[in-house]
């Protein structure tokens, strides 16, 4: 038996109030689709899966795994406008990241036939909307990164750096796929009280936005149903920063 908890869902024209109050929301496949315009449907984007069969090894987990396959590209979203920037490395500060922060990570970049797709853009103007119904229009620094966790090992960890912040303003956790394992229960905790909610996404295009500044996150680890059939997990963070990207440079 490999019983899920779901989520709290809450309907597309409550998300920007639910955020706010909460500092979390979920939001089910046909409410995202319905924020992404008349053209967008689950099908369609079910058409992405095969970006997910190619990402690379992450070759800079800490912990000496071979279970996280990611790539990553950064995005300036100002309104509708989203304009892809130079390839960069990911760099997070050790007070978010205490296993990989202080270093930059380079990654292979988003397959450029995924970053033209029209639906791609709607998708990231559509998350830093949420940023500037929580903070107020602005520009926002994008960056994007596409995960597999799969159980080829035996157990995979989405989160192995424990619960954790990002040091952005808004986090969106997007479930792409979940394929023959347990566990992956998401939990997230007030920063600053008691209060802490989980459950599991389990629903392909289901998506969690968070307010970074006020809620801490992360998600269990997978293991797979059957140890003859290793499964997966894939997942799309996308992460939205006032004022710039994360670098060394400012610390």
């Amino acid at each position: 038996m490999n019983a899920l908890l779901p989520p709290r869902v809450v309907a597309p024209s409550q998300v920007d109030a639910v955020l706010r109050e909460r500092g979390f929301a979920v939001l089910g496949a046909a409410g995202l689709c319905a924020l992404l315009g008349p053209d967008a449907s689950p099908a369609r984007l079910d058409a992405w899966w095969p970006f997910w069969d190619r990402l690379p090894p992450d070759t800079h987990l800490r912990d000496g795994g071979r279970y996280r396959f990611r790539r990553h590209s950064c995005f300036v979203v100002d309104g509708d406008v989203v304009e892809p920037v130079p390839h960069r490395a990911h760099w997070q500060p050790v007070e978010y990241n205490a296993l990989h922060g202080g270093i930059e990570r380079w990654f292979e970049p988003i397959e450029p036939a995924l970053a033209a797709d029209p639906l791609w853009t709607r998708l990231l103007a559509v998350t830093a909307a949420r940023a500037s119904a929580l903070r107020g229009a602005r520009r926002w620094y994008v960056e994007a990164h596409p995960f597999r966790i799969d159980t080829a090992s035996g157990i995979g960890r989405p989160t192995p750096e424990g619960a954790h912040r990002d040091g952005v303003d808004l986090v969106a956790v997007i479930l792409v796929h979940r394929v023959g394992v347990k566990g992956g229960e998401t939990r997230v905790f007030d920063a600053d009280g008691p209060r802490g909610e989980r459950f599991t996404l389990a629903e392909p295009w289901s998506v969690l936005w968070l307010d970074d500044a006020r809620v801490i996150h992360e998600t269990t680890p997978i293991q797979p149903l059957d140890a003859a059939r290793p499964g997966f997990r894939d997942t799309l963070v996308l992460t939205c920063r006032a004022g710039g990207f994360q670098g060394p440079e400012g610390h």
